[in-house]
């Protein structure tokens, strides 16, 4: 089951502070401001589903392994 509003943004922002990751580096490998991570991270907006997959893409860059984790905590049993 994918899990409802925010639930991207919680995810996400776990996996940032987990890998100390930062919103700007993400941000700038997104090509967009850091603020748009910002609102994903403290669940004031959800990334659309196309974002997710871009946010996968830019963690695969930065760090393989966080990419993996975000897609484990996000997808839960779906993966």
């Amino acid at each position: 089951m994918i899990k409802g509003m925010g639930k991207a943004g919680e995810d996400l922002k776990q996996v940032l502070e987990t890998y100390g990751i930062s919103q700007n580096k993400l941000a700038v490998l997104l090509g967009i401001e850091r603020g748009s991570v910002y609102r994903w991270v403290h669940e004031i907006r959800d990334p659309t589903a196309e974002t997710v997959r871009e946010i996968v893409k830019a963690l695969k860059e930065i760090e393989p392994a966080a990419a993996q984790k975000f897609v484990e905590v996000y997808l839960g049993e779906l993966n």
